[in-house]
């Protein structure tokens, strides 16, 4: 977070007209399989140019932003992924040149199995130069997550190019008629409102950190008085907490004190989604001094805060150590810095660093490449809690002053690959000062700083309501306790939450030392597993589906581990089955292999997998599945290389509920597998 006295400001720039977020649709983010290819990765005419939204405006002309498949072939064909799964009623696929080769379009669904939704058994040129193929369809029972296009490119004669793939969930419009380009770039609901007396003063009060919650608000307050150097401090990090979520109103600011605050200028970046973990810049020395060369990181304790420790960055350096900003990801695995290195396109660029497995260091910053930096300062860099939202001030993409704030989506996990950067508009940017954007996890506030309207002619703090169209995408944010299972003591413990469908860990985060407490987000469009880790004990996992999702929702959720002793049985939340079969799905696979690691940890521990069902059916039957199931469980333990002998099974139908039967929310909790420890 850099000290910045310059002044700041916004403009406007003319882009490609995407899709809104109102029609719940997606464009393609990841390529996984190609018939061929006149390049690779980011080159021209490369497979990857069908990420993301349409790059090219339909002139009926060869671009270099489209993929161009083999000539004269008739089985041509790529397949892509989605970042979510939709009930898909409309699939749009840009053809940028030479259009009329499409032959076949199928859906992919999230068990990897293949809709056709549309056939063309004479495919043939078109007399139009460009075409937005739409193809509407009545919804099956499955979630999309892939599509194939296939192609016969003998059919058409010359180049053919494929710019864009998107699925959608209305039967609309996905693409804006002719990609018409837009003169106001985003809409808000209301214009700036002063955060008031109890937060800004005469003093700069500049670069506001909301909390994932919406309920804490961090920020810098420069040269006060009140300040731990006096009114020579350069700036302070202060604090203030929401009273009145109705009112919008904020409790007095309170310096945050030391060990954060020093005589010397302390910033904090960003804050976990716990608030349990704060980045700060600069180095913290163990002689009371800091070191601008670096950043430093801090976690609550039960007295306050921990005495900040270097973070550790493979190959870290900035050129100009007075202009820096940092921002640590919600997933605490992804650190955004703007920083100066001889590897960007010019003066400070947004670079991304990636926590090892570790925990304790991080990889080389790579840069986010010429989507998002330019040869001119990009800085104070915001990731929404969506994981995917970029917003950030540029001096380089042009607009109504010395900089402005743009936002950009990352279109795939290369984090290099970004939408055109779109100007926040003159509500937000002016000619004046405008920085530090932060936005919380409900997406529906942002905060940022301007010196329009301050108090006595300073910067304030300001927020701003924004319109559903341009927030950043749904997200569920999930809180409780981690509580020790036989004694309900809270425990301290890292929280795992990962991708159910994919396997992919999405993030960690750290209980309160205070009372246990956790919160971590979810974006919508998957299902997520999460569970808590401490020494001597078992995890016993949850989960929680938000495919669905469209709007930002609250979840409490306490999690439970079990004392890793003989006798103790933990419940395996995270294994699912086909509706009255023992076949397992493939989100079940996570858990078990959690379990496998343990097994292969304690080579001497056995353990007895017990089966249960509701009281639905016949009796004979549930106990008969029930014991299916639980062998298809040690089947495929064992086959992961765990000896059988030690593994006993045994299903009880329902015999053994835990929960009532009498309504579906309590009979699906008697539907579960456990293993119990029976020596150790």
């Amino acid at each position: 977070m850099s000290i910045r006295k310059i002044l700041l400001s916004g403009g406007l720039v003319v882009g490609i007209h995407g899709v809104t977020q109102a029609q719940h649709a997606v464009w393609a983010s990841k390529v996984v399989a190609v018939s061929s290819q006149k390049a690779e990765g980011k080159e021209a005419f490369s497979p990857e140019k069908v990420l993301g939204e349409p790059n090219a405006l339909p002139l009926g002309q060869a671009s270099n932003e489209a993929w161009i498949p083999r000539k004269e072939s008739t089985n041509e064909f790529i397949e892509v992924r989605f970042s979510k799964s939709l009930v898909a009623k409309q699939v749009t696929v840009i053809e940028n040149f030479n259009p009329g080769s499409i032959s076949k379009i199928e859906l992919v669904d999230t068990r990897g199995q293949k809709h056709q939704v549309y056939e063309n058994k004479e495919p043939g040129p078109i007399p139009e130069a460009f075409r937005a193929l739409q193809v509407t369809f009545s919804p099956g029972t499955y979630r999309t997550i892939g599509i194939v296009v296939s192609l016969n490119t003998k059919s058409v004669n010359g180049v053919n190019q494929i710019d864009a793939i998107g699925i959608a969930d209305v039967a609309e419009t996905m693409v804006k008629k002719e990609f018409q380009a837009e003169k106001n770039a985003v809409s808000f609901d209301s214009a700036m409102v002063n955060l008031g007396p109890t937060v800004n003063t005469k003093y700069v009060d500049t670069h506001p950190v909301i909390s994932p919650d919406g309920r804490t608000l961090f920020f810098a307050r420069q040269e006060s008085p009140q300040n731990v150097g006096g009114a020579k401090d350069p700036q302070d990090v202060w604090y203030s907490t929401l009273q009145n979520a109705d009112k919008k109103t904020w409790s007095q600011a309170k310096n945050i004190g030391s060990p954060i605050n020093t005589p010397g200028p302390n910033g904090l970046a960003s804050v976990s989604s716990d608030g349990n973990t704060a980045l700060l810049i600069n180095v913290y020395k163990s002689d009371g001094t800091i070191d601008p060369k670096g950043l430093s990181i801090t976690h609550r304790t039960k007295t306050g805060w921990s005495q900040p420790e270097k973070v550790n960055i493979d190959d870290f350096y900035n050129d100009d150590p007075d202009n820096v900003d940092y921002y640590l990801g919600i997933s605490g695995k992804v650190l955004l810095m703007a920083v100066d290195r001889k590897d960007g396109q010019g003066q400070q660029d947004i670079f991304v660093s990636f926590r090892k497995e570790d925990g304790t260091s991080w990889t080389k910053p790579r840069n986010l490449g010429s989507n998002i930096n330019t040869k001119k300062p990009e800085f104070a860099p915001f990731l929404a809690a969506d994981g995917k939202t970029l917003y950030f001030a540029s001096e380089g993409w042009g607009g109504y002053g010395k900089s402005d704030i743009f936002y950009s989506k990352r279109i795939d996990d290369s984090w290099t690959n970004w939408t055109r950067p779109r100007n926040l508009g003159s509500t937000v940017n002016s000619p004046d000062f405008d920085a530090y954007y932060t936005v919380s996890a409900a997406g529906e506030e942002a905060y940022l700083v301007s010196a329009r309207k301050g108090i006595d002619n300073s910067k304030d703090i300001f927020r701003i309501n924004l319109t559903p169209t341009f927030r950043p995408e749904v997200v569920t944010l999930v809180r409780g306790r981690v509580l020790d299972a036989a004694t309900k003591k809270p425990i301290v413990a890292t929280i795992h939450y990962e991708n159910l469908l994919t396997g992919e860990e999405i993030g960690v985060a750290e209980t309160s030392p205070v009372d246990g407490s956790y919160t971590i987000v979810l974006p919508s469009g998957a299902h997520y597993g999460y569970r808590a880790e401490s020494k001597e004990y078992l995890a016993e996992s949850d989960n929680l589906d938000v495919t669905d999702r469209q709007k930002y929702s609250e979840v409490n959720q306490d999690l439970y581990l079990v004392p890793f002793a003989v006798g103790q049985t933990i419940k395996l939340n995270n294994i699912f089955f086909a509706q009255s079969k023992y076949v397992l799905r493939e989100t079940s696979y996570p858990e078990l292999q959690r379990l496998i690691k343990t097994l292969k940890a304690y080579p001497q521990v056995e353990i007895k997998i017990e089966g249960h069902t509701d009281n639905q059916g016949d009796p004979a039957l549930n106990l008969k599945l029930s014991q299916d199931r639980v062998n298809e469980v040690k089947r495929y333990i064992v086959s992961k290389g765990i000896s059988s002998s030690r593994i006993t099974t045994e299903g009880f139908g329902d015999k053994k509920p835990i929960a009532s039967n009498e309504q579906e929310e309590t009979r699906r909790l008697n539907r579960r597998v456990e293993f119990r420890i029976t020596k150790k």
